[in-house]
């Protein structure tokens, strides 16, 4: 017998048609789940790998906090930058509102005309000083920084905005999408529907806080330092290696007047960005022990379908190595029979994956998959059959025909 007869598998299959149609719905099933499980960790992997814009690896925030009654904000903050700025290992250092992908800031719509009824670009803002693009890390592509005599002082009470800003190449191109960034500087924008401030440069990339956030890379930098409930924000830029020294002396410099303000929330940049993501990190593991966990009980239920099926074939089996079947045959026959099997379930399963794919996509604005995952899905899920069923089938292939037909 040197070829595959493909009636006995058939006519097998429909006497065992119950167990074979689970195995086949096992395998739509599980391809759908892990392929779409796949699609997301790949989706939020790609989110977490973005780049805030910043010097993650070698910057971190502390803030301070003045609650004794003479305590002068604006000269404690002054001194603080002072020092920080000439500590060693230090690159620099200004004041900030709030901390690129934190979750927490603020945010404005800005217009290219005036008028209540004009349409509106949202925003993050971030108040920072002139040494705020130097610490940040961002880079200046077109314009200029801004002069200590920009910058002013918010004290909780202010208001209006300051006339000069920083957009980013992002911003710059969606509020004035017919002209190249570059040329939106000396451009005039409206905040506060009617208050017109000018563009005076434009940065890279700089992140908003809102890691989720539909407008990520939409930022502005505002010229100013804020004094509101005797409260700052430092953040500070270390040189490569350093971050960590450098954290704990401006700590110790800060704590100098311990009995003045209270020194607190020294973070590195990593720890911010990474307490951020802890939902998307957890959701990828997650996804992966519900992929581990299907997989590996859709290869448990082929192999336990293909014992059941060399044991209960001992007869069947015996006859053929009696009539001539090779070992080899015996496996070929078991593998087949698989395939089939897995065909019905790859099949069902294509189905499966892209309904749960739309479903996805309409309910947790997803993308869509792209379609080279179904095939590659698929062929894996025949790699996986064929693995698993290649136990059963040694075995069935090492049965002795007298032993097989005295078994039964």
């Amino acid at each position: 017998m040197t070829q595959l007869n493909l009636g006995p598998i058939f006519r097998s299959l429909l006497r065992n048609k119950t167990g074979a149609f689970l195995i086949a719905l096992q395998i739509a099933f599980t391809m759908a789940i892990v392929l779409n499980a796949l699609f997301i960790i790949g989706e939020r992997s790609d989110l977490m790998a973005r780049s805030s814009g910043v010097d993650e690896a070698n910057s971190f925030q502390i803030s301070s906090t003045g609650f004794a009654s003479g305590f002068n904000h604006l000269n404690t903050m002054k001194e603080d930058l002072r020092q920080i700025r000439a500590l060693p290992g230090v690159i620099n250092a200004t004041t900030i509102n709030a901390i690129p992908t934190s979750n927490g800031g603020w945010s404005m719509s800005l217009q290219v005309e005036p008028g209540e009824d004009k349409a509106s670009t949202p925003t993050a803002v971030y108040m920072v000083d002139e040494h705020g693009i130097d610490t940040l890390d961002v880079d200046l592509v077109a314009g200029s920084n801004f002069l200590a005599t920009d910058i002013r002082l918010r004290d909780g009470t202010q208001e209006g905005w300051p006339q000069n800003i920083i957009v980013t190449v992002a911003l710059a191109n969606e509020m004035f999408p017919e002209l190249n960034y570059a040329e939106t500087v000396g451009k005039t924008i409206y905040i506060n529907n009617t208050e017109p401030m000018q563009i005076i440069g434009v940065i890279d990339q700089l992140q908003a806080p809102w890691i989720n956030w539909n407008k990520l890379e939409n930022a502005m930098l505002s010229p100013e330092h804020i004094l509101g409930d005797n409260w700052s924000r430092y953040f500070v830029r270390a040189e490569e290696g350093m971050r960590d020294q450098v954290m704990r002396e401006v700590e110790e410099l800060l704590a100098i007047r311990a009995d003045e303000r209270l020194v607190e929330n020294l973070r590195s940049f990593v720890e911010i960005r990474e307490e951020s993501y802890n939902r998307h990190h957890a959701m990828i593991q997650i996804l992966y022990m519900v992929m581990v966990t299907m997989i590996a009980i859709t290869g448990k239920g082929i192999v336990g379908l293909a014992s059941f099926n060399v044991n209960r074939r001992l007869r069947q089996i015996g006859t053929r190595r009696a009539l001539g079947a090779s070992k080899t045959n015996i496996v070929q026959y078991f593998m087949t029979e698989n395939v089939i099997i897995t065909t019905l379930g790859v099949v069902a399963g294509v189905a499966l994956t892209i309904g749960l794919n739309m479903t996805l996509v309409s309910a947790f604005q997803l993308g869509r998959m792209p379609m080279y995952f179904l095939p590659l899905g698929g062929l894996c899920f025949y790699l996986l059959g064929q693995v698993a069923v290649l136990g059963p089938a040694l075995k069935a292939s090492s049965i002795p025909p007298a032993m097989a037909t005295r078994n039964v």
